[in-house]
């Protein structure tokens, strides 16, 4: 099959780990059809390149905002028509049900090609009171309605988002992850440190960090041997640092930074426990790379959790610290058998081959 794969942004150097997932997805369906793909945003150039086996079209709208995004539309919409007649696209698929989900979707209904929609993000949800979730503004609501209602095809990355999504759709809304590359995440090293806790995502307030470390706290009047890395970097560090030394856990918190995606996998396997404390996830690679090293994921029922979680004690739903609490200590007590069969349910549902393989039978059957 011949793909276009639309996205905000990718890889701008083999070393340039943008969006890692979906680098994974792209080399994996490298392998058998011929991809293009076409970045929007990010690399901050107009270029056109090749990446491992496959090519790359960049349109280096990273700064064109306001007024100049409808001429980034534009400057979009028109690559995709000449891309289609230099050679002809069998399906299109877009990641994002926003800007280039919206793109993807005209494009398709001018070429008479199939699209396939993927929700991978905030598009949904609404969450004033940080800032955060695609429904808080009127614009990118048209963009996403345009998205679901002109797609072929629409998908999500987990059974939650979906039955979200499946409430705005006309069409079926299919349950499609992206999928863990377990040649890279797998078990590694020696044990755990008992006790030791990981979290790896973004410092920003979607992820509620402070709910962790003040359920963190809680855990160490029970558990003082317990440990906590934070490792991922973002503009709430320092204020999460504070709040750690007003916890009394500063000596037993590390912020560990930003780690290479190359390297994240001893992150996981350094720990006994992932800890996931989002508001909203659309899926969660963390818990899933996670499960791929054999570890567990503890935490709020978001995005894949409550589908990898192996027992209903590691979910606190409420988004209060001592429930969060009692479901670490709950997935200490049990991280052994809990990261076996984590590691299983991703073999079987989420490894990179086996995802890849289910959105290329998708794509068929947008073509038939």
């Amino acid at each position: 099959m011949r793909v276009g794969l639309v996205v905000p942004g990718f890889s701008a150097a083999p070393d340039d780990w943008c969006i890692p997932a979906l680098r994974h997805l792209a080399r994996r369906l490298a392998v058998t059809d011929h991809l293009r793909v076409i970045a929007l945003r990010y690399p901050y150039r107009a270029d056109r390149y090749t990446l491992e086996s496959f090519e790359v079209v960049s349109l280096g709208g990273g700064l064109r905002r306001r007024a100049a995004t409808l001429g980034l539309w534009r400057t979009a919409f028109e690559l995709l028509v000449r891309e289609h007649h230099r050679q002809p696209f069998d399906v299109l698929h877009a990641f994002w049900a926003t800007e280039s989900g919206c793109l993807a979707a005209l494009a398709g209904r001018r070429l008479r090609v199939p699209v396939l929609v993927s929700l991978a993000g905030g598009e949904l949800v609404r969450l004033d009171d940080i800032g955060y979730g695609d429904q808080r503004l009127a614009w990118e609501r048209l963009k996403i309605a345009t998205a679901l209602r002109l797609a072929t095809g629409v998908s999500a990355g987990s059974q939650q988002l979906a039955q979200r999504a499946q409430r705005r759709s006309r069409r079926r809304v299919r349950r499609l992850p992206l999928g863990v590359d377990t040649r890279l995440f797998h078990p590694v090293g020696p044990a755990p440190r008992a006790g030791q806790l990981v979290h790896v995502g973004a410092l920003v307030p979607v992820k509620d960090q402070a709910l962790l470390l003040r359920a963190f706290a809680l855990l160490r009047q029970h558990r003082p041997e317990a440990r906590l890395d934070l490792v991922g970097a973002g503009p709430l560090r320092r204020t999460l640092e504070v709040l750690a030394g007003e916890l009394g856990v500063e000596g037993s918190v590390r912020f560990v930074g930003q780690v290479e995606h190359g390297h994240l996998a001893a992150c996981y396997a350094a720990a006994a426990a992932c800890v996931v404390t989002s508001r909203h996830e659309a899926q969660c690679m963390a818990a899933l790379e996670a499960a791929a090293c054999g570890r567990p994921s503890v935490g709020t029922p978001v995005g894949v959790l409550p589908e990898l979680a192996p027992t209903a004690a590691t979910l606190a739903p409420g988004r209060e610290p001592r429930a969060l609490a009692a479901a670490l200590a709950a997935a200490l007590e049990d991280a052994a058998a809990s990261g076996a069969a984590a590691q299983a349910r991703v073999e079987h549902g989420w490894s990179l081959d086996g995802c890849t393989a289910a959105f290329r039978a998708a794509y068929a059957e947008l073509i038939d």
